[in-house]
């Protein structure tokens, strides 16, 4: 018998209140309980990031979070990067560059980058950091920070151009 808890989250700037088997990951949550499809499922092991949302500001593997994990927490998802009417502007980017093919990792690819540039700006290094006080991103950091997400059809340069594009 599954045990079963009640969980509040603020997805998207809108409040969701639901009972859930406590084994309910996150994007389980979002896709199968609350139509949000733009969080994918591909490995279901966190190694992909076709997943990544953002967690209270940081970006997550959806499929490795549970739900009652995050109780109270803010998620935003692809669908609640846009205000407006208008696109993000990593999402503008991403167009613009046509950092994209077949476009089912772009999702998490977006949110990934939004949650890393996040990072950037607070001072955290990555492997690769030359200078953590260095106003701009490179190419190779870019590469470093966003290696958690995979893009089967190889759209790497224009990703890496989008986010550069955008980090300046």
């Amino acid at each position: 018998m599954a045990e079963l808890a009640t969980v509040t989250l603020l997805i998207n700037r809108e409040e969701h209140s639901l009972e859930l088997d406590t084994r309910t990951s996150l994007l389980d949550l979002l896709r199968e309980h609350l139509g949000l499809t733009g969080a994918k499922k591909g490995c279901d092991h966190g190694q992909c990031g076709a997943c990544t949302v953002l967690i209270d500001g940081r970006r997550a593997n959806a499929c490795l979070a549970l739900a009652v994990a995050h109780d109270g927490a803010e998620i935003v998802t692809i669908e609640g990067l846009a205000q407006n009417g208008s696109l993000h502007p990593l999402q503008a980017a991403f167009v613009e560059h046509d950092a994209f093919q077949c476009g089912y990792c772009t999702p998490g690819q977006i949110c990934s980058a939004i949650g890393m540039l996040g990072e950037f700006d607070a001072g955290w290094p990555s492997h690769v950091s030359h200078d953590i006080t260095a106003p701009n991103l490179d190419a190779q950091e870019i590469r470093e920070r966003m290696s958690g997400n995979i893009c089967r059809c190889g759209a790497y340069p224009n990703i890496v151009a989008a986010i550069e594009e955008v980090s300046r």
